[in-house]
């Protein structure tokens, strides 16, 4: 595993809603951060959302410093040699494409240094196959944050075939030491572990909608009042443990059987997809989004996220 002390700077590809985030949680635990994005205008855009993210930290309580401080350890660039020539760690946030990605990486690898580890920020590409195109493989690994960035605390470090354990370990500490909690899966799975669990859940929510056996509404409220509280605080496999695993294997045997087995898209979500009912972004989904609701709800939401954040600080 690479020292962390000699982890200094970090070259950030992409200053969008998760890069402009992740930069920010670098510069915020005192690493020098290089931002490179396409153009000018995107990273005027990436800048603007770190001061609102600091403005929000500072009226929180939770900077130790001046934004003037953090804002200091940030430069902003569209050219590669200039952010990544100094790298000790550079971590990409393009567009979720995989033609993008690889591209990227190969322009980016470039620049870097020979002992640089190279992070992607997908949430569900395969790090084997961005590989490929790379000249040193092993140096390659997937820190998957969650959205939003500057409040989620998960990482999920996936190795490819050919990620080697010290860089899988390097990226877990450093990760770590930024105050997210970094957690490491054994070997890389299409969607990883978190999207995996959370399109499973969907499918059975959907099919759940789709039979009539609930609306939207009450399948919402029998989350957010039952099983979200729960697994915030014990995950679901300790939560079988708790509960016996003899309850839990007593209703498999009955219950599996009955669930969603939908190996395509759902025809509900499929159908909402074809008629341009998109959800917040179109003004309908399962919901009605009218004037201020969806900007409310995750005003609310990230305000809820915020002071979990503290908390998690202050242990």
């Amino acid at each position: 595993m690479m020292d962390l002390s000699k982890i200094k700077t970090i070259g950030n590809i992409g200053a969008g809603t998760m890069g402009h985030a992740i930069a920010l949680q670098f510069a915020m635990h005192g690493y020098n951060v290089n931002v490179l994005d396409t153009s000018q205008k995107a990273l005027e855009v990436g800048q603007r959302h770190i001061k609102s993210d600091i403005e929000t930290f500072t009226n929180a309580g939770i900077l130790s410093e001046s934004a003037e401080q953090i804002l200091n350890r940030l430069s902003f660039t569209t050219d590669y040699k200039t952010a990544l020539a100094n790298a000790d760690f550079v971590i990409e946030s393009v567009v979720e494409k995989m033609s993008v990605k690889k591209i990227v990486w190969q322009e980016a690898e470039k620049y870097v240094a020979d002992n640089t580890i190279l992070a992607t920020n997908t949430s569900g590409l395969s790090p084997s196959e961005i590989q490929t195109v790379l000249k040193k493989p092993d140096r390659f690994v997937v820190a998957h944050f969650w959205n939003p960035a500057q409040l989620m605390p998960l990482v999920e470090v996936v190795p490819g075939h050919k990620t080697s354990q010290s860089t899988i370990d390097t990226t877990v500490h450093l990760m770590n030491h930024i105050d997210k909690h970094a957690v490491a899966l054994n070997k890389e799975s299409l969607g990883f572990v978190g999207n995996r669990i959370q399109l499973a859940v969907l499918r059975e929510a959907f099919h759940i909608v789709d039979e009539g056996i609930a609306s939207p509404e009450a399948v919402d409220d029998i989350i957010k009042y039952s099983l979200g509280r729960r697994w915030s605080l014990v995950g679901p496999i300790a939560s079988a443990d708790l509960g016996g695993l003899d309850v839990f294997s007593n209703i498999s045997s009955y219950l599996y059987a009955d669930l969603s087995s939908e190996q395509g898209t759902d025809p509900t979500l499929n159908k909402m997809v074809s008629e341009n009912k998109l959800g917040l972004k179109t003004g309908s989904g399962f919901f009605t989004w009218d004037g201020d609701a969806g900007k409310n709800i995750v005003k609310e939401r990230d305000e809820s996220l915020l002071k979990l954040l503290k908390a998690d600080l202050e242990k």
